[in-house]
């Protein structure tokens, strides 16, 4: 998750800076639902490039997704660790290694 924090801590400086021209902050300006919109469409456009099995391509969408999804976290107060944290704590309780749920 190293680059993950590296990505996130961009997030940060272009928002503590207010870089002009910064899409980060173009996003944070804008708001919430404007960053939601944009993960969604994220979403959507990984789905189809999963279905489409191209694998630079499904790799690019999740980048870009990934992306999106720190901008999120960011705006609602969320980092890296919380996940990291989290993705642990299911580990820990055998989160990942039960019955496949339906």
């Amino acid at each position: 998750m190293e680059i993950l924090e590296k990505v996130y801590k961009i997030i940060q400086r272009r928002a503590a800076l207010r870089e002009e021209g910064s899409y980060t902050n173009y996003l944070l300006d804008k708001g919430l639902d404007k960053i939601l919109k944009k993960v969604g469409e994220e979403a959507s456009e990984t789905i189809i490039a999963a279905k489409n099995g191209e694998k630079t391509e499904f790799a690019g969408e999740i980048a870009d997704l990934q992306y999106h999804l720190l901008v999120m976290m960011y705006n609602l107060g969320l980092t890296p660790a919380d996940i990291e944290q989290e993705l642990n704590n299911r580990f820990a309780k055998g989160g990942f290694h039960g019955r496949a749920r339906k």
